[in-house]
C-alpha cells in the first residue's frame, strides 16, 4: 500500500515528464489518439449515413448499432483469456490494420454504389471485433509499460487522447456525411487506423508479458479464472453492475439521441456531428481532473458525484423544443458535462481496477468488466430503437436518461463510494 504523500504527489501532476520523456509511450500515446480517432468518426459516420441517405427507422438504426456492438458479448471474455498470454503491441498492430482495410474495401463499396444496408451491417460487425481487441490489448498494454504507481497518470494522458478524438471525430464524420460523400467519410477512418499502425508498430520496448505454465489451463478455464476473480472482488463486481446499468441506458439514450436531433429537432449532420462533439473537451477537462481530483478528495467521492453529474444532464434533453436560438447551445453544455463526468469516472475506475487486478489477471480483468458493461450495448440499442417506435422519440429519451441514473445510485452504494486518497493494493 503506498503511503498517503505519495499518493498525493502523484495525483497533483497529470503526468510525470518521464512519461513523456519515454519514446515507447509517447508511441502507445499518439497510436491511440489516432485509433480513437477514427473510431468516433466510424460511430458517427455509419449510423448517420443510414439515417439520412438510406432513411432507415428507429428499428433497423438500432439492429444496426447493436451488430456493431455485439462483438463486445461474443468476444471479450476470449480475448481476455488470450491476453494475459499475448504481446499486445502485435494485437494492436494487426487490429488497426484489419480496420483500415475494412473501412477502405467499405469505401470502394460506397463508390460502386454497394454500400446497402446489408454492407454495413456487415462493416459494423467487422470493425466492432477487430477494436475489441484493440480496446482489450491497450488497456492491458499500459501495466506493461508503465510502473504501477503511475498508473493514474498513465491513463490520464491515454484518457486525454480519447477526448482528443472525441473533439475531432463525431464533428468530421458529421461533416463529411452532410458535405462530402460517404467514401470520403469511410477512407477518413481508413486514414486514421493506419496512422495508428504505423505509431504502434514502432514501440520497441519488449513486453513482459506473464510467463506461461508448461501445462497452460485452457481457455475456458482461464475465463473462469477472470469471472471468479472480478466476482470475488467487491469493488471489481461493483464497477460491472454499475458498467453494466450505464452502459445498456447509454446505448439506448444514444440510439434515440440520434434520431432525435435530426428529426425531432430537424438539425442538419454537420449540426448533429457539432452537438457530439462537444463531449470532447469535457472529457479533456475530465481526464486533467482525474489526475488531481482523487488524490484531494478521494477516489469514491470522485465517482459518485461524476456519475450522478454526467449522467443526470441528459435529463435536459427531452424538454428542448426545434432548432431554436438556446437548443445548440444547450447541447453543447449538455454534451460537455456529459463528457467531464464520464471521463472523469473512467479515468478513476480503470486506475482502482489496475491497482486491485494482479498483473497476470489484467486481461481477463478488463475482458471481463467489458463483457458484463459493454456486452449490455447491443440490447440497450435495441431496446432504444423499440422503444422509439413505440413511444416516440421525446418519451423514450426521458425514460432512457432516466435509466442512466442507476449507475451513480448502485455505485454510492457500494464499497467504491468509500474508497480514500489512496489507491487500493492489488488482491488476490
Amino acid at each position: 500500500m503506498p503511503s498517503a504523500s505519495s499518493a498525493v504527489s502523484d495525483s497533483d501532476r497529470p503526468v510525470p515528464p518521464s512519461l513523456w520523456r519515454d519514446a515507447d509511450f509517447r508511441r502507445l500515446w499518439m497510436g491511440q489518439t489516432a485509433s480513437q480517432l477514427g473510431e468516433h468518426t466510424t460511430l458517427v459516420v455509419l449510423p448517420l449515413f443510414a439515417v439520412l441517405t438510406l432513411h432507415i427507422d428507429p428499428g433497423r438504426l438500432g439492429v444496426l448499432r447493436a451488430v456493431g456492438q455485439a462483438p463486445i458479448l461474443l468476444l471479450s471474455l476470449f480475448v481476455g483469456a488470450w491476453m494475459d498470454r499475448w504481446r499486445t503491441r502485435t494485437t494492436m498492430v494487426l487490429t488497426d490494420a484489419g480496420r483500415a482495410l475494412a473501412l477502405g474495401a467499405a469505401a470502394l463499396a460506397a463508390l460502386l454504389g454497394w454500400l446497402g444496408l446489408p454492407a454495413l451491417l456487415a462493416l459494423a460487425f467487422a470493425v466492432g471485433a477487430l477494436s475489441v481487441f484493440f480496446d482489450v490489448a491497450y488497456q492491458a498494454s499500459l501495466v506493461r509499460l508503465v510502473e504501477r504507481d503511475r498508473l493514474v497518470a498513465g491513463n490520464s494522458a491515454l484518457e486525454g487522447s480519447r477526448s482528443a478524438a472525441q473533439i475531432g471525430g463525431p464533428a468530421l464524420g458529421g461533416a463529411l456525411v452532410s458535405l462530402l460523400s460517404a467514401p470520403l467519410a469511410a477512407a477518413s477512418g481508413a486514414l486514421f487506423f493506419a496512422l495508428s499502425f504505423l505509431s504502434i508498430r514502432r514501440i520497441r520496448r519488449a513486453e513482459a508479458v506473464p510467463e506461461r505454465p508448461e501445462h497452460a489451463p485452457r481457455v475456458w478455464r482461464r475465463i473462469h479464472e477472470g469471472l471468479r476473480f472480478v466476482a470475488g472482488d467487491a469493488a471489481l463486481r461493483t464497477v460491472c453492475l454499475a458498467s453494466a446499468a450505464f452502459q445498456f441506458s447509454f446505448a439506448a439514450v444514444m440510439t434515440v439521441y440520434l434520431l432525435f436531433l435530426p428529426r425531432e429537432l430537424h438539425l442538419s449532420a454537420a449540426v448533429v456531428g457539432l452537438a457530439l462533439t462537444a463531449a470532447g473537451p469535457g472529457a479533456l477537462l475530465g481526464s486533467l481532473l482525474a489526475a488531481r481530483l482523487p488524490g484531494r478528495f478521494g477516489h469514491g467521492a470522485v465517482l459518485v458525484g461524476a456519475a450522478a453529474l454526467g449522467d443526470g444532464v441528459f435529463l435536459w434533453v427531452p424538454a428542448l423544443q426545434g432548432s431554436s436560438a438556446v437548443t445548440v447551445p444547450a447541447l453543447l453544455a449538455v454534451g460537455f458535462v456529459f463528457g467531464c463526468g464520464g471521463q472523469l469516472v473512467n479515468v478513476t475506475v480503470m486506475a482502482v481496477r489496475q491497482a486491485v487486478t494482479p498483473d497476470g489477471m489484467q486481461g481477463r480483468a478488463a475482458a471481463t468488466i467489458t463483457f458484463v458493461g459493454m456486452g449490455m450495448t447491443p440490447l440497450g440499442s435495441l431496446a432504444g430503437g423499440f422503444l422509439a417506435e413505440e413511444w416516440g422519440l421525446r418519451t423514450s429519451l426521458l425514460v432512457t436518461a432516466a435509466g442512466m441514473m442507476l449507475s451513480p445510485v448502485i455505485i454510492a452504494l457500494s464499497p467504491l463510494a468509500r474508497l480514500g486518497r489512496e489507491l487500493p493494493a492489488p488482491h488476490g
